[in-house]
């Protein structure tokens, strides 16, 4: 990779564990707020939450490792090739690609069988609302560590690669 590419992704363990620490945390305070949606007894407003918070919440990640469309487009041919190589062997389907509804949508699909309990649980008074704050909660981590994990894993095989 070319000093220019060095600029855009974290190049050490040091770095690496350090932008993943941010995610972690903006991952934890985007979980709260997808479960503080759960308490607003409106139907339909938690799905529309858990989508507007993902489709922040992704974008920051990618870009804390270096991995947005623009950031990824800034490298040299050869590094843009590499990242895209391992875009598609270890990271996941958001990684380095613009992140729309539709994609979101598909990305909370794999939390679906969560997202129906934590709806089913809202019609209980008071105990099924906080149960279905905690599903959600845990839904929301569930989606943006995953994501953590995926951009960790191509930025990892690209120091490899080096």
């Amino acid at each position: 990779m070319t000093g220019r590419d060095l600029i855009a992704l974290p190049r050490t363990p040091h770095q690496i564990a350090a932008v993943k620490r941010r995610c972690k945390t903006m991952v934890t305070r985007r979980a709260f707020a997808s479960a503080g949606a759960m308490l607003v007894p409106i139907p339909g407003l938690d799905i529309a939450a858990d989508v507007a918070l993902l489709t922040q919440l992704i974008p920051a990640i990618n870009h804390e490792f270096g991995l947005t469309p623009d950031q990824i487009e800034r490298l040299s041919p050869r590094s843009k090739a590499l990242v895209y190589r391992a875009v598609v062997a270890f990271g996941g389907m958001m990684v380095g690609r613009v992140v729309t509804r539709e994609l979101v949508l598909k990305s909370l699909a794999t939390v679906g069988v969560r997202i129906t309990a934590r709806s089913a649980a809202r019609f209980v008074p008071i105990a099924g609302q906080a149960v279905s704050a905690g599903i959600s909660f845990g839904a929301m981590k569930l989606v943006g560590e995953s994501h953590v994990r995926d951009c960790e894993r191509v930025v990892l095989s690209l120091m490899a690669g080096d």
